[in-house]
């Protein structure tokens, strides 16, 4: 029940929830059968594409099966996470992106002692990553920890399931066009690629980088280092230090899990310029809301409908509350939202519903 209840969280709307919910405990009762006697196989997969903040698959398996997820991740996550070092951020309790926001702030104010001393950056990306993972590679690193025979098992007919040949394509041709072959599960051999869109797949992502990141902090000895999924930062006071660290990983990353980095998004600079990092630009004394998140999200502000708008700028106000210096970002989204009738707190935190009379009016 408890995986089921996790699963249910943000998902009970959906209609694979809704079918599920209406036989509750006769569908959890087939599902703890089938599990039991080992009959259980995965279900089918909905395939559709999101076009911001670019085109990418994203793949939603059946909700019985994402109850299957919960169960396996709250049963062997645990022991995984008492080993990953305090660095790693994504899909871990409490190190969202606010954490490592906040934490790769805490490193820049250390190496540099509070802007007083010059430091550089190293901020790489993996090419293709969710697509690129070597599932033979990862199934080993899992097999390390989980020893119990039946929830290995369990891992492995979830790792192993390729939800490609029987998919609910729900994208339309032109749709599916716009991501690049190169970017899409699709067009990957059966060992390779995690569907982008479960819990098990962020889970094992990070199991799989968890490699790199034990290399890079112990082998190369890069006291400053922090991930979020597949982008990582290191500092250092030496821009001569961060070319061999860079050198050293992009000889490692094909040979130890077959994963390579991404040249165009690799970036060596001197900290004062700014860090670009989990939407967040760290800059001397200050952290900003990334400004290409700025754009988009005034300018969907501006012309999304009047009935989205009250819920969507306070999820956009939680937003940009998390760089410290947010104030100016906070005011432009505010003006925003007064020329679209709503009214703004004096502290630029909060909107609140326009008045009723105004609703009724702009409508006729």
């Amino acid at each position: 029940m408890t995986a089921y209840f996790d699963c249910r969280r943000r998902k009970r709307n959906t209609h694979s929830a809704l079918v599920f919910e209406q036989q509750l405990e006769r569908n959890l009762r087939e599902l703890y059968d089938e599990l039991m006697d080992g009959s259980y196989r995965p279900g089918r997969s909905i395939c559709f594409v999101v076009t911001r903040p670019k085109p990418r698959e994203v793949w939603a398996a059946d909700f019985r099966d994402r109850v299957v997820h919960h169960l396996l991740y709250n049963r062997i996550a645990p022991r995984f996470y008492a080993s990953f070092i305090a660095d790693s951020c994504a899909c871990i309790p409490g190190r969202g992106t606010l954490y490592a926001a906040q934490r790769l702030e805490a490193k820049v104010r250390s190496i540099t002692q509070n802007w007083s001393r010059p430091a550089w950056y190293l901020k790489c990306d993996l090419a293709n990553f969710f697509v690129s993972i070597d599932k033979t590679v990862l199934r080993k690193e899992l097999a390390e920890r989980v020893t119990e025979p039946w929830w290995m098992a369990l891992t492995d007919l979830v790792l192993m399931h390729d939800p490609r040949p029987d998919v609910i394509m729900q994208a339309p041709s032109a749709l599916m066009a716009l991501v690049p072959p190169h970017k899409s599960l699709l067009n990957q051999p059966a060992h390779r690629g995690l569907p982008i869109g479960n819990l098990s797949s962020q889970f094992f992502a990070n199991v799989y980088l968890d490699v790199l990141d034990q290399h890079v902090k112990h082998r190369i000895g890069a006291r400053h280092y922090i991930r979020y999924v597949d982008d990582f930062v290191i500092l250092h006071e030496s821009p001569q230090w961060l070319s061999t660290a860079h050198a050293q990983i992009e000889a490692f990353l094909p040979r130890r899990l077959g994963a390579r980095l991404n040249p165009s998004k690799t970036i060596l600079q001197p900290v004062p310029r700014g860090i670009d990092f989990v939407g967040q630009v760290i800059r001397p004394w200050a952290r900003h809301t990334r400004p290409r998140t700025l754009n988009v999200g005034t300018r969907r502000l501006a012309e999304m409908p009047s009935r989205d708008v009250f819920a969507a700028v306070n999820s956009y106000f939680g937003l940009v509350r998390q760089a410290t210096a947010s104030h100016v970002a906070r005011a432009r989204m505010a003006k925003v939202i007064r020329s679209r009738g709503h009214a703004v707190d004096f502290g630029l935190t909060k909107a609140y519903r326009r008045p009723i009379t105004q609703n009724k009016e702009s409508e006729q």
